[in-house]
């Protein structure tokens, strides 16, 4: 019989995939040095959240929440690192929302106006699998504000509550979907431009080709099914080699 206090107990493979919250970097990431390296790479104030405007959009999108525990649905790196102390995981799939490369990193992380980078962000769409994370209520308070340090420095990624599916039914779940109004979302992205940055991106935090790669190996490996990210490394990895070779 499973123990009902182990986070791991639906989905016991995943224990030694998901990296525990003391391990993570992320948890005790302080958005400071983030945001000068942001403005010196052209970034406005407007495009940015100083710790008081994050702190009340965090509170504003809690009182949206449904009652008791709170889950939070992972598309992308905070599927492996997630950075927050869970008392449960399970697959989840969110059926109207899709995993697209539409974030044009020209602020130094993967890219730069010279050197463009992509990311991923939660769009509207046909479907994305990704893992969901029950955060209990006494523990809201805290494991949000790692949540909010992570995801809303600027302003590419909005908080919202979304519909996901797992064996266990349906849920409403916290997430960071993209804003099409953010100074760095190109919705109009074509192919050739995602696996131009993709090829060629980089920055302080490392390339964007790393940053796909990462993805790619990670979905892999907890067998989460992503296409277009399997896609767009595979057409990134053909671009360098045309490349050298010309």
């Amino acid at each position: 019989m499973a123990d009902i206090d182990d986070p791991f107990r639906h989905h016991p493979n995943l224990r030694h995939l998901i990296k525990p919250a003391a391990q993570s970097t992320i948890r005790n990431f302080k958005p400071g040095a983030l945001l000068e390296m942001i403005k010196q790479h052209g970034a406005k104030d407007s495009d940015l959240l100083t710790d008081a405007e994050r702190d009340a959009d965090r509170r504003a999108a809690l009182r949206q929440r449904p009652d008791g525990a709170l889950w939070v649905f992972g598309y992308g790196s905070l599927i492996w690192d997630p950075g927050i102390d869970f008392a449960e995981v399970r697959r989840a799939h969110a059926p109207h929302w899709q995993r697209r490369f539409i974030v044009k990193d020209v602020w130094g992380g993967r890219g730069t106006k010279d050197q463009p980078g992509v990311m991923a962000a939660l769009d509207q769409g046909d479907g994305c699998h990704g893992l969901i994370f029950r955060i209990t209520e006494a523990a809201i308070e805290s494991e949000t504000q790692v949540l909010w340090n992570r995801e809303r420095v600027g302003r590419a990624y909005k908080p919202a509550f979304i519909d996901v599916t797992t064996d266990a039914g349906p849920l409403k779940a916290l997430t960071f979907v993209v804003d099409h109004e953010a100074e760095i979302i190109d919705s109009d992205m074509t192919w050739d431009e995602q696996v131009h940055f993709c090829a060629t991106g980089t920055g302080s935090f490392g390339t964007s080709f790393e940053y796909v790669e990462n993805l790619v190996r990670h979905f892999h490996t907890l067998k989460i099914d992503a296409p277009h990210a399997c896609a767009l490394l595979e057409a990134a990895k053909a671009y360098q080699a045309a490349h050298r070779a010309s």
